[in-house]
């Protein structure tokens, strides 16, 4: 089935509106890490799990922290 005009500018202007994207360069020194990378079966779903464990233990590790100075 063909898609429509209108769906196909309705998709354009959610994809330019919603989403956003990031690009890296493996350099001949992280090739190491490239074919780490590659060997993975759902890439999006490796960063993002990466990225999500990142953030969790940041928060973790602030939670514990006082922006109040200590008192002796």
């Amino acid at each position: 089935m063909a898609v429509s005009d209108a769906q196909r500018r309705a998709t354009e202007k959610y994809r330019r509106e919603k989403t956003r994207a990031a690009h890296t360069v493996f350099y001949p020194a992280d090739m190491d890490i490239w074919e780490w990378y590659s060997a993975q079966e759902n890439k999006q779903a490796y960063i993002r799990g990466l990225i999500r464990e990142d953030m969790n233990r940041q928060a973790s590790a602030n939670s514990g922290s006082s922006d109040a100075p200590a008192h002796s």
